[in-house]
């Protein structure tokens, strides 16, 4: 019984491990899909590609950069008006 408790435990790590990196891995894809009006996403998922060139893109450096990038194109348009 302890043997079948443990397998399972190190089955239980393992899926939680592998899920968590799906999520990390995809979930800015998803906020620029979801949540950038589309005339931004290209701009956007180009410079969270650029931000981290690894397999897996570091979510919270990654969107800092973004907004950072957004407000000064926002702040750019505005001057111009």
């Amino acid at each position: 019984m302890t043997e079948l408790l443990l397998v399972l435990v190190v089955i239980a790590v393992l899926v939680t491990i592998v899920v968590l990196e799906v999520l990390a891995a995809t979930l800015p894809m998803l906020i620029v899909v979801l949540l950038v009006p589309p005339p931004e996403r290209h701009t956007l998922a180009t410079l969270l590609a650029a931000a981290d060139s690894s397999r897996r893109l570091r979510l919270w450096q990654a969107l800092r950069i973004a907004v950072v990038e957004r407000r000064r194109v926002r702040s750019t348009s505005e001057i111009k008006r």
